[in-house]
């Protein structure tokens, strides 16, 4: 099988498997977006998937993203959503090329962003990285201080928070992590009731995915059950 028909069989089967999962918990598929994280793949492989139909994509590294966003400037309908730790240094590369940013975890960075937004493009979309499980090796707010965040973002009039993100800790229990995707779900439904344009939760990825959808997951990364494996960076 080429790689053209690899990555589009790909997109066909984790879409699939979207579309079963949701069934099985009496969600709509439509609710559920994906995202392919394109990190360390070459920009041919995102044209590729732009083709077999695919329009969201996800790059953790600013500069390399930046980069594929400007060899795909020729594509007027693709999204650009960066999701990896972001260093203060690196925000202009996001606020001037992105149009989301996930991983958003302090009010100094949202300022930045903010400020660096160029006036002539729409608010940047953003979403609250949560430490969902308090793991001292993850990025994130505290699960009791994300929707101050949330709040103090509404006064930023160059970013539009989306709602919640998180990246729950490594080697869980299936019911362990059920319980740290409930409680991302119940701390985004209380957001939803306080906050304009709130409606997206970013978990899950090919190892979770269907648990994710179980409990309310709006978007989902996926990249190697997309692209194949990974090149170290």
């Amino acid at each position: 099988m080429s790689i053209n028909n690899a990555i589009a069989q790909n997109l066909k089967h984790i879409n699939q498997q979207i579309h079963t999962a949701a069934s099985e918990c009496s969600r709509s598929p439509n609710d559920i977006h994906l995202l392919a994280v394109s990190k360390t793949k070459p920009v041919s492989d995102v044209i590729l998937a732009y083709e077999a139909g695919h329009r969201n994509f996800g790059e953790n590294y600013a500069q390399e993203g930046v980069d594929k966003i400007q060899s795909t400037r020729h594509l007027p309908d693709i999204v650009w959503h960066f999701i990896g730790p972001l260093q203060s240094n690196k925000s202009k590369l996001i606020a001037e090329n992105f149009d989301w940013m996930h991983s958003l975890s302090r009010l100094k960075i949202a300022k930045r962003l903010d400020a660096q937004r160029p006036s002539d493009m729409p608010a940047l979309n953003v979403c609250v990285q949560v430490n969902i499980d308090n793991d001292p090796n993850k990025a994130g707010v505290m699960p009791d201080e994300a929707l101050d965040l949330v709040a103090s973002l509404q006064y930023l009039p160059n970013l539009r928070c989306r709602g919640l993100m998180t990246i729950p800790q490594l080697e869980q229990s299936e019911q362990q992590l059920a319980q740290s995707f409930a409680k991302m779900h119940s701390l985004f439904l209380e957001g939803k009731n306080k906050f304009e344009y709130f409606d997206t939760l970013s978990m899950g990825m090919s190892s979770d995915l269907h648990l994710a959808i179980s409990q309310g997951s709006t978007m989902l990364r996926i990249g190697t059950g997309i692209f194949g494996a990974r090149v170290p960076k």
